[in-house]
C-alpha cells in the first residue's frame, strides 16, 4: 500500500520520553487510592473496621462494601451478563479480592493506611481445581445468587454431534488427546490505572483510564452510577500495551470515581505489578479432551471436543460474541473437515476472573492450539510425517468461501501455497536429514542435544464483528470514523477504535493519505477521548484495521466524491467527466485541465457557487457494520534444540509465513508479529499461573511469573502471502494477534518431537521436560504434585 513502511509518526514522542500515560497525569489538589485486598481465596466477611484508618492524618476517605452497597454500587455488570463485586460485602472469592479503598493526600499515605483496617475473615474451602468445581461437594462460589446449586456457569454447543459420532463409527483410526492450556497473563508493560475528577459544579466525571475501550467504559460508568452519559468524559491518553488485558472495568476504576464524589477533588489510582498479575483479566484456563477420527493414510473425517473452561469468580471474559466459548468453534483450524462438534462448559472457581485476553481472538487461540495438537499427535500414531497430514487436510483455494462444519465462512487463503513456502524457507526436507543423522549420533554416543522440528498452520477470526452475531453489553461491533479535510489540505481522522502500541497515528494516516492523495504527515488521527471521537467498542481481537480501519477508509472515499463534485465546480465540467490520479482531478482526455486536492480543499471552503444539493467543506463521517469477520492464516516452523540431562530447551530456529491480506505498513506489520512470536515462545516454554490447594497464587511477581526476553528468543524468519479479504475496502485481514494464535503449537510441537513424547502440557519448563523424557510429566497449573 502506498507509502509502505514509513517510520511511526508516535514514536517521536516515545523514543523521546515524551509519551503520556495515565500515571503521568496530574491534576490541581488530586488525591490517591490503594486498594485492600484479600489474603484469603475464599472466606466469609464478618466485619470490617476502618476506624484507625479513617483516623489517619492525611487519609481523606475509607470506602468500604458496605458504603457502596448503600449507593448502589457494591455490584457492577461484567462484559459476559454477570455481574462482579466492586467491594466484596458478603465474602471474597479470590486472592487479592477488592475489599477496601483507601483515599489520601499520597500513595505512599493511601497504602500504608491499608495496614489499619481490620477484617475479620471466616475462612472457607476453595474451588481452585475446574475439574472438581462441579463435584457434588463443591463449595458454592456464588452463593449470593438465588436458587444457585453449583458451580455451572455455562453448558454450550455447536456442531453437528450426530454426523461426528458417525464419522467416528466409520472412521479407520481415531486419536485422541487431554490438554491442557493453563492459564497465563498479558501481563502488560503498563500495569492498570485511572484518574477520576467529578466537577461539583457542572456534574461533570471526567475520567483518565488505561482502556481499550473508551465509550464502552463510558456507557458502563453512566449504567452503574446513574451518571448521564453526556456528563461523562472518558480519556485514553498513551497506553503502554492491553493485549485484552484492558478491555473490562476493574473495581478500581469504580473506587476513584466514588472517592472523588466524596472528597470533592481528583483521585488516581494506580495497581502494582502483583495486583495486576493475581486480580485483572487472565487468558486461557481451558482443560480439553480432543478426539480426531482418520482415514488409514491420515485423512481427517471429523473432530469431537470437550471442554471444561475456568472462569474465576466472576464470569468476566471481554468478548463480543453471542457464543459463550466466544470464538473457540473455529477449532476445525485450516482443515477441511466434514464433521465436528464441541461442547463447552464454564464453572467458576476461585480465582480472578477473566478468561479472554493476551491477544487470544476470544478462545481462537485455544482452539488453534487444539487443533493443531491433535494433528501432530495423529502422525504420531499413524507414523506419518506431520508436513504431510496437514498437506493432505489443508483447505484448497477453490474451496473459498469456506463455510466450516460448525458455522464460520471463511472469506479467502492460499493454505497450501503458504505451507509449501514456510516448509521451502525452512529448509523441511534439509532440517528432517539433519535430525535423523543426530539421533543416530545421540544413539551411538549418549551425548549431545535432541532436535525438534514443530509446524503449525493456523487460521484466526478477527475483525469482530458483525450485529447478527456479536455485542458487547448489547451494543452493536459497528465502528465509526469521522474525517475532516481542513481549508488548506490537511486533514483529521476522529476514530473510535483506541491504539495499545499497534501504530493507529501511522497506519490510518496512511489509509487516508493513499485514498486521497496527500501526505501521511498531514494527516491527525484522532483517538481515546469520547469527546472528540465517534461511538465504537474500542481495540481488541485483531479488529481495528478490519473495522475501524474499513470505515476511515469508506469516509476518505465519500469525502474524495464530494471532492469531485467540488472540482466539477471549478473545472465547469461534469463531474462524469473527472478523472482521480493519487492526489488530483483531470478531465477525462485532457491530463493538464485539472486540480490538486489541495485546492479542491481551498475551493470547498471559498464562495464557489455549487450546485443545488452539493454542500461545501470536505468531511464525511462512517459506521461500518463488518458483514463478516476476516480469516487471516499462517504456517509456522520452530526448531529446538533440547538438553536431554536438564530438559532445558532452546529455539534455534523460528520460519513465520503470514497471511493477513493487504499490509499498509509492512514494517508495522513484523513488529506486530515479532512480538506474537515472542508471546508464543513465552506460554510454551515458561509462562504460568499456578496455585495451591488453599488458591495462593504463585506467580504474582515477575521473579514466579516468567517472561520471554531477547535471550530466548532467536532472530525470526517472516514470509508472507497475500491473500486479500473480498468484503474489507482495501482487502487487509488484521495481523495483531495472529503470530500469538499460532505459535505456542508450532514451539510445543518442536519439542515433543525432538524428545519423542506424544503429550505434555505448557508450559514446558525445563524441569516439565525432564519428566516428560522420564515418562511422568506434571498436570502444570496446580502445585500439589497431580500427574497429568
Amino acid at each position: 500500500m502506498g507509502h509502505g513502511r514509513m517510520l511511526r509518526k508516535e514514536d517521536a514522542r516515545f523514543i523521546r520520553g515524551r509519551g503520556r500515560f495515565v500515571d503521568d497525569i496530574q491534576l490541581p489538589g488530586m488525591l490517591h487510592g490503594a486498594v485492600l485486598r484479600s489474603p484469603y481465596a475464599h472466606a466469609r466477611i464478618l466485619s470490617v473496621d476502618a476506624s484507625a484508618a479513617e483516623s489517619h492524618p492525611k487519609v481523606r476517605a475509607v470506602i468500604t462494601g458496605d458504603m457502596l452497597a448503600e449507593r448502589g454500587l457494591a455490584w457492577m455488570p461484567t462484559l459476559s451478563h454477570d455481574v462482579a463485586a466492586v467491594l466484596a460485602t458478603d465474602k471474597v472469592r479470590y486472592q487479592g479480592q477488592e475489599v477496601a479503598f483507601v483515599v489520601a493526600e499520597s500513595r505512599y499515605a493511601a497504602r500504608d493506611a491499608l495496614a489499619l483496617i481490620d477484617v475479620e475473615y471466616e475462612p472457607l474451602p476453595p474451588v481452585v481445581d475446574a475439574r472438581h468445581a462441579l463435584d457434588p461437594d463443591a463449595p458454592l462460589v456464588r452463593d449470593e445468587i438465588d436458587g444457585r446449586a453449583d458451580n455451572r456457569v455455562f453448558d454450550w454447543e455447536s456442531g453437528d454431534a450426530a454426523a461426528t459420532d458417525a464419522a467416528f463409527a466409520a472412521a479407520d483410526h481415531v486419536s485422541a488427546c487431554d490438554l491442557l492450556y493453563p492459564r497465563v497473563h498479558p501481563a502488560p508493560l503498563e500495569t492498570c490505572g485511572t484518574v477520576a475528577s467529578v466537577d461539583r459544579v457542572s456534574g461533570k466525571l471526567t475520567v483518565y483510564a488505561t482502556t481499550q475501550a473508551p465509550h464502552a467504559h463510558r456507557v458502563l460508568y453512566a449504567t452503574i452510577a446513574g451518571i448521564p452519559e453526556h456528563k461523562i468524559q472518558i480519556i485514553a491518553p498513551d497506553i503502554g500495551g492491553g493485549f485484552g488485558n484492558k478491555v473490562g472495568m476493574y473495581p478500581g476504576y469504580l473506587c476513584a470515581v466514588v472517592g472523588s464524589i466524596l472528597t470533592g477533588a481528583p483521585v488516581k489510582w494506580t495497581e502494582d505489578r502483583s495486583e495486576n498479575l493475581m486480580t485483572t483479566s487472565f487468558a486461557r484456563d481451558y482443560h480439553m479432551r480432543g478426539e480426531v477420527a482418520a482415514t488409514a493414510d491420515g485423512r481427517i473425517l471429523a473432530l469431537r471436543v470437550r471442554v471444561l473452561a475456568d472462569h474465576g469468580a466472576f464470569n468476566g471474559t471481554a468478548q463480543p460474541s453471542k457464543f459463550p466459548a466466544g470464538f473457540f468453534h473455529i477449532f476445525t483450524g485450516s482443515y477441511d473437515v466434514p464433521a465436528a462438534h464441541c461442547r463447552v462448559t464454564g464453572v467458576y472457581t476461585n480465582k480472578a476472573p477473566g478468561g479472554v485476553a493476551y491477544a487470544c481472538s476470544f478462545r481462537v487461540t485455544e482452539a488453534s492450539y487444539l487443533v493443531e495438537r491433535l494433528t501432530d499427535v495423529l502422525a504420531h500414531d499413524l507414523g506419518l510425517d506431520p508436513a504431510d497430514v496437514r498437506r493432505r487436510n489443508l483447505l484448497r483455494p477453490e474451496q473459498f468461501p469456506y463455510r466450516c462444519a460448525t458455522g464460520w465462512e471463511y472469506d479467502s487463503g492460499d493454505y497450501p501455497r503458504t505451507l509449501e513456502l514456510a516448509l521451502e524457507m525452512a529448509g523441511y526436507d534439509g532440517l528432517r536429514h539433519e535430525q535423523a543423522q543426530r539421533r543416530r549420533e545421540y544413539a551411538e554416543t549418549g551425548t549431545g542435544t535432541l532436535m525438534g522440528i514443530g509446524i503449525s498452520f493456523f487460521t484466526e477470526a478477527v475483525g469482530a464483528g458483525p450485529r447478527k452475531q456479536m455485542d458487547i453489553a448489547g451494543f452493536g461491533m459497528a465502528d465509526g470514523a469521522e474525517l475532516r479535510v481542513h481549508p488548506t489540505g490537511s486533514a483529521v481522522l476522529r476514530l473510535s477504535c483506541m491504539s495499545q502500541g499497534q501504530g493507529h497515528e501511522t497506519t490510518f494516516a496512511q489509509m487516508v493519505a493513499e485514498e486521497l492523495g496527500i501526505p501521511p504527515d498531514e494527516v491527525e488521527v484522532v483517538q481515546g477521548d469520547t469527546d472528540r471521537t465517534p461511538f465504537g467498542l474500542g481495540t481488541y481481537g485483531s479488529r481495528s484495521t478490519p473495522v475501524s480501519g474499513a470505515a476511515a477508509v469508506l469516509a476518505a472515499r465519500k469525502v474524495r466524491e464530494r471532492a469531485r463534485l467540488v472540482a466539477a465546480a471549478v473545472l465547469e465540467v461534469s463531474a462524469d467527466d473527472l478523472v482521480w490520479e493519487k492526489g488530483r482531478f483531470h478531465v477525462r482526455g485532457d491530463r493538464a485541465a485539472g486540480i490538486t486536492m489541495r485546492e479542491i480543499a481551498l475551493a470547498a471552503h471559498s464562495d464557489l457557487d455549487l450546485p443545488d444539493g452539493v454542500e461545501g467543506h470536505l468531511d464525511a463521517t462512517c459506521v461500518y457494520n463488518p458483514p463478516n469477520l476476516t480469516f487471516p492464516c499462517g504456517a509456522y516452523i520452530c526448531v529446538v534444540d533440547v538438553d536431554p540431562g536438564t530438559g532445558q530447551v532452546q529455539v534455534r530456529r523460528f520460519v513465520a509465513v503470514d497471511d493477513c491480506g493487504v499490509r499498509i505498513n509492512p514494517m508495522i506489520v513484523e513488529g506486530q508479529i515479532h512480538g506474537g512470536l515472542a508471546d508464543g515462545i513465552g506460554m510454551a516454554l515458561m509462562e504460568l499461573m499456578a496455585f495451591d490447594r488453599d488458591g495462593n497464587h504463585l506467580g504474582a511477581s515477575f521473579m514466579d511469573y516468567l517472561l520471554p526476553t531477547s535471550m530466548e528468543c532467536p532472530s525470526w524468519e517472516l514470509g508472507e502471502t497475500v491473500t486479500p479479504s473480498p468484503h474489507h475496502p482495501i482487502g487487509a485481514k488484521g495481523v495483531g494477534e495472529s503470530a500469538t494464535v499460532g505459535s505456542p503449537a508450532a514451539v510445543v510441537n518442536a519439542v515433543l518431537d525432538a524428545i519423542g513424547v506424544r503429550h505434555a502440557d505448557m508450559p514446558l519448563t525445563p524441569a516439565q521436560v525432564w519428566r516428560a523424557l522420564q515418562g511422568t510429566p506434571l498436570r502444570t497449573d496446580l502445585a500439589i504434585g497431580e500427574r497429568s
